[in-house]
C-alpha cells in the first residue's frame, strides 16, 4: 500500500515538473525575436500580437515546408492553445483574473508559433542560398 502511494506521488510530481518545464521552453522560445517579414505576412499590426493570431500563424507553419529532419511542430503548443482557450470559454466570463491569464497564456502560444514560423522560413532560405553555392 505504502509502495503504491509513493509509486503515485512520484508520477504526479514528475508529471507536473514536466509541464513546469515545457511550460518554461515555451516562454524562452516566445521571448525570441520576430522578422519584419513573417510579421507582414500575419498582417500583425505594430508588432502586437492578439490571442487570435495563433490560428493565422498556425496556419503559415503548414505552408512553410520544413526541409530540416528535426524540425519543431505545433501539436503540443496547438493543444495546450486549445485547452486554455475551452477553460477561456468556461471559466472566463466568471472569473476575469482568469481571462486575463488565458489570454496572456495564448499570446505565447502566437509568438511561439511565429518564431516557429521564422525559424522554418529562414532554414529554407540558408538551404536554398547553400544550394545556389554549390
Amino acid at each position: 500500500m505504502f509502495s503504491a502511494m509513493l509509486l503515485t506521488i512520484s508520477i504526479v510530481a514528475l508529471s507536473q515538473f514536466a509541464l513546469y518545464y515545457w511550460r518554461a521552453v515555451l516562454a524562452g522560445v516566445a521571448a525570441q525575436p520576430v522578422s519584419d517579414r513573417v510579421l507582414i505576412a500575419a498582417q500583425v499590426e505594430n508588432g502586437r500580437f492578439t490571442p487570435e493570431d495563433f490560428q493565422t500563424f498556425a496556419g503559415l507553419h503548414k505552408l512553410t515546408p520544413d526541409l530540416d529532419l528535426n524540425g519543431s511542430g505545433l501539436g503540443l503548443v496547438r493543444l495546450y492553445y486549445s485547452v486554455i482557450e475551452g477553460l477561456d470559454a468556461f471559466f472566463g466570463k466568471k472569473i476575469p483574473v482568469f481571462a486575463v491569464w488565458s489570454e496572456r497564456e495564448r499570446v505565447i502560444c502566437a509568438r511561439y508559433a511565429a518564431v516557429q514560423v521564422d525559424r522554418r522560413l529562414q532554414a529554407n532560405l540558408d538551404l536554398a542560398a547553400s544550394l545556389r553555392s554549390c
